[in-house]
């Protein structure tokens, strides 16, 4: 039986906190005065590419308070490794307050915050050593010291693993200094359209305009060849699918359609499934249908770590496999 690969995501743990009586995709969350949804998209990355069957560890850091104590209760019951998540005696767990207007969420992410403090542990470093993929963002290298142990724990790993850099753009979290440096480090970026745009102002770099997937398809290549160690990119564009771009060939996806109930945690599942294949050599169609079917099922369902039954999880991987 093959060994599970040691998939690690690195950065922000924390709890999207909802006003009461909030619903996602019509369901009522819960009947308390404040319902937090544990989330950040490296713990729902290693939630998923655990449920995959992976060894997916979370290396994040929470707060001695509830919510650290209710987020380690909740990954209790998860197919994640949060055996390693740091502790912090000082600063609070990470808060995102939801408020909603006409409809529309808003987020307020608050600082400082716990992950905001991520130490270079022995412990940490012996394990991305070992590991055959980790996974990164923008957003938790807001502050000079995760963003410091961030960047030289990726670069601990071996020259086999896969580093995804995950963009996650939140204003105002991010700069052309940080994206530049991630690129630097990574084999694999991964995006959302909008972002795209922002991320090659924030370079420096053209974009050609025309028709969308033309120049999706030209600003990937356009960071290929700016950033020799990135082997490809992968693009998000929601209900219609995904671009993945390598330097000698590509593959788009036209979407898998669901019932929306929310987008939390749809981007992250599909960058967990796309290299829990990747890991295992698949081409770039298998990698795009993977990445949308799991993308979209998670898109269909209340929350970012909703419930998987064995029989759901099966039929998907049939799907993707068949």
């Amino acid at each position: 039986m093959r060994e599970p690969h040691l998939i690690l995501g690195l950065g922000e743990l924390l709890w999207d906190l909802l006003p009461e009586g909030a619903q996602l995709g019509g369901v009522p969350i819960d009947g308390s005065r404040s319902m937090g949804l544990l989330g950040g998209a490296p713990a729902n990355f290693s939630v998923m590419a655990g449920r995959l069957g992976n060894h997916a560890a979370i290396l994040s850091r929470i707060g001695r308070d509830d919510l650290g104590r209710r987020a380690m209760e909740r990954l209790d019951a998860l197919p994640a490794d949060a055996s390693l998540v740091q502790v912090d005696p000082a600063h609070e767990t990470g808060r995102v307050t939801v408020a909603f207007d006409a409809g529309q969420p808003h987020y307020t992410i608050h600082q400082p915050a716990a992950w905001d403090f991520l130490e270079l542990s022995d412990e940490w470093v012996r394990l991305a050593e070992r590991a055959d993929a980790i996974c990164f963002g923008s957003l938790a290298q807001r502050s000079l010291e995760s963003r410091q142990t961030i960047q030289t724990l990726v670069a601990q790993t071996s020259s086999a693993c896969v580093r995804i850099f995950d963009v996650n753009l939140r204003a105002p979290f991010y700069s052309g200094e940080v994206i530049q440096e991630s690129l630097e480090l990574a084999t694999v970026m991964k995006m959302d359209a909008a972002e795209l745009l922002l991320v090659m102002g924030l370079l420096g770099l053209p974009v050609d305009e025309g028709p969308a997937g033309d120049w999706l398809h030209r600003g990937a290549l356009r960071l290929l060849e700016e950033f020799p160690s990135l082997e490809m990119v992968a693009i998000t564009r929601g209900k219609h699918g995904s671009l993945l771009v390598k330097r000698k060939e590509w593959c788009e996806h036209p979407g898998i359609a669901v019932k929306v109930a929310d987008t939390i945690g749809a981007g992250d599942a599909f960058t967990a499934a796309l290299t829990h294949y990747l890991l295992r050599g698949a081409g770039l169609a298998t990698l795009s249908e993977a990445g949308n079917r799991w993308g979209a099922w998670v898109a269909s369902q209340p929350g970012a770590m909703p419930a998987l039954p064995d029989e759901t999880r099966d039929r998907i991987t049939a799907e993707i496999e068949g």
